[in-house]
């Protein structure tokens, strides 16, 4: 029996002795003993990492916060302080003064409401359209293999790369001369874009959706097209709603993308209002409406022109809030990471 408890199977026990009422250091300095050079030096450099990896990283982490959520914050203070408090060097962060009447100025300015209705019209009604045209293109180029889908292809990825100003110029005169018609000023030069498969980043969301259509197993069509169903019916029945989650990444980004584009709205309507282009011309209507073309200072303005933004993106966020789960979800089996 003494022998076993000599015995290398009892080594564990005879460590876990030695190790008692230790310090690690102490154990450290035991098992370094019986290291080389090479091993040493190994050791040092893993303790340095140990303690330098976490305060380098707790720095990175903060820097990008403070550069992604400095400039909402400053938005957010500037927006619910009076204009007076823009002049006292004493304010920074918190306002000296809480106010929602600059806020409401601003809606008054901007017509809010109706150019908030104009908005969802225009941009979110062509993201619904733009996400169901670019679906079909995304199952067409990753289920069926036909003539000329490469070259195709290379179109859409030129799609991507491609700026929308290089086109903005013959989109225009088309739509001008569009056979008989007139489309300028007309919601339709923005919904026949998207519904063709062509609207703003249309792109890079028919490449998402080649990803995800791609990944999805194959037996899922065999099996429906055992029951009688079609192309048509297979993707309706079958692919759709086991792509909900890539369809509202799709979906947020198309939204954002019209919501902020001012460019493209700016081209086609002169009458139509959205909010990026109201709160492009923020400046120029804050001097005709509320300061009756006086000369205000770029700094006394600040309040209002923040305030602006704040209302610009706030539906975004609200947006955003609700469908951060999915849309996180979405984007990780979109195959856009890892």
């Amino acid at each position: 029996m003494e022998k076993v408890l000599t015995s290398p199977a009892a080594a564990p026990k005879a460590d876990e002795e030695v190790g008692s009422g230790m310090t690690k250091r102490e154990a450290r300095k035991i098992r370094m003993r019986n290291m080389n050079k090479q091993e040493i030096a190994y050791m040092r450099r893993q303790r340095i990492l140990a303690v330098v990896w976490p305060i380098f990283r707790f720095f990175i982490l903060f820097g990008l916060c403070f550069v992604i959520v400095y400039p909402l914050i400053y938005m957010i203070s500037c927006a619910f302080r009076a204009p007076e408090d823009m002049s006292d060097p004493t304010v920074m962060w918190i306002p000296r003064t809480l106010t929602l009447e600059v806020i409401q100025e601003t809606m008054g300015v901007m017509n809010f409401w109706s150019t908030l209705g104009t908005t969802v019209f225009l941009n979110v009604g062509c993201s619904l359209v733009q996400v169901a045209s670019c679906a079909v293109a995304g199952y067409g180029f990753a289920r069926f293999k036909f003539k000329g889908r490469g070259l195709l292809f290379g179109i859409v990825i030129l799609m991507i790369l491609v700026p929308t100003q290089v086109i903005s110029i013959p989109q225009y005169m088309l739509f001008r001369y569009f056979g008989p018609f007139n489309l300028i000023n007309n919601p339709l030069c923005m919904y026949l874009p998207a519904a063709m498969g062509v609207g703003i980043r249309s792109g890079l969301m028919i490449f998402i959706f080649r990803q995800f259509f791609k990944g999805l197993p194959k037996e899922l069509e065999d099996a429906a097209y055992l029951d009688g169903c079609g192309p048509f019916k297979t993707f309706i029945k079958v692919m759709v709603p086991n792509a909900k989650s890539s369809f509202l990444t799709v979906f947020l980004f198309s939204v954002v993308w019209y919501w902020n584009d001012y460019y493209v709205s700016s081209t086609f309507f002169t009458k139509n209002q959205t909010v990026a282009l109201m709160l492009k011309n923020l400046s120029t209507l804050l001097s005709q409406t509320l300061f009756n073309n006086a000369d205000v200072s770029p700094r006394e303005q600040i309040v209002w022109m923040e305030a602006g933004c704040l209302l610009a993106i706030a539906p975004i966020l609200i947006m955003y809030i609700f469908l951060q789960k999915h849309f996180t979800e979405g984007i990780e089996r979109s195959g856009l990471v890892g």
